[in-house]
């Protein structure tokens, strides 16, 4: 189905020549024909650059890299491929992983038809890496409420591999925050979420790699402690709740205490789970009384 939009797909990359080539491919291969794909290589030193290049040089992507070829960090990365990206649509991937053969067709076919809409995402699967299936990102049962409280709570899907994004509404929400090394995904969503509708479609369009080099493996420790930077500004820029900015701040002290006690740090864990208790007390005798299990 030729449909006249073009779509930029961004995908920042950094050391992941294990797995690059099979990601460009799954753009390379969309039903869609219309896609420009712009890949940030930020400082890889394992042959991933290289291997982007042998791309680059037959025209099937954009290749850009930081100045001195300098490691920036995802978030400057993708906003480094926001200064030259050219369609109507945004999609983000991380460069592990891998959309499905129809995914920007689909999106874009429902967000021509809901204009309302500024952002949609799907479902997927999660694979190892030797892609094989390991399971489903969302249950069945999965709809999307546009319930701005309840995205602060959890960062219940994914900015990039499964959601698609109207370019006017990144132009108005601005560019990734590049002082995240860690969770930016989920500071983004929140801002994207305060201007416009988002919305769920159950299809299969994306793969999740996960592995044990992981930036959600290896970076537990920067990914809470930067959740706690993302709550103070969501709660200064939107008004939610206070019981929600109360309870997210008990999940973030849980989960604190979670990393120290697992590496070691045990000393550090008391504090973060007393602080998570006073927040939340009702979540907290949950928890302890295994009506609540904790993943």
């Amino acid at each position: 189905m030729n449909i006249p939009c073009k779509v930029s797909v961004i995908v920042p990359a950094f050391n992941r020549v294990a797995y690059i080539e099979r990601t460009i491919e799954s753009v390379l291969r969309q039903t869609h024909p219309l896609v420009e794909l712009i890949v940030v290589d930020d400082g890889s030193t394992d042959g991933t650059r290289e291997t982007l290049e042998r791309y680059a040089n037959r025209g099937q992507l954009t290749l850009l890299t930081h100045p001195n070829h300098a490691n920036r960090g995802q978030s400057a990365s993708i906003n480094l491929g926001l200064k030259h990206i050219t369609g109507d649509y945004l999609c983000i991937l991380d460069s592990d992983d891998c959309f499905a053969p129809n995914k920007l067709e689909v999106q874009l076919r429902y967000l021509e038809a809901h204009p309302e809409i500024g952002l949609l995402y799907s479902n997927g699967h999660a694979i190892d890496q030797n892609d094989q299936i390991l399971y489903e990102i969302h249950p069945a049962d999965h709809q999307e409420h546009n319930d701005r409280d309840r995205l602060l709570m959890d960062c219940y899907f994914l900015l990039p591999q499964n959601a698609m994004v109207r370019r006017s509404v990144i132009d108005r929400t601005g560019r990734f925050e590049e002082g995240f090394r860690s969770a930016q995904d989920h500071d983004m969503l929140l801002r994207i979420a305060e201007i416009t509708r988002c919305a769920y479609i159950p299809e299969h369009l994306f793969f999740y790699r996960r592995h044990g080099d992981s930036i959600s493996t290896r970076q537990q420790e920067l990914r809470w402690r930067t959740g706690f930077e993302i709550l103070r500004r969501a709660a200064t820029r939107y008004p939610y709740r206070s019981s929600t900015v109360r309870k997210r701040r008990a999940v973030l002290h849980f989960r604190m205490g979670q990393v120290h006690w697992q590496t070691g740090q045990r000393w550090r864990a008391p504090l973060h789970l007393l602080m998570a208790g006073i927040l939340d007390p009702v979540r907290g005798f949950a928890v302890l009384t295994g009506r609540e299990r904790v993943r």
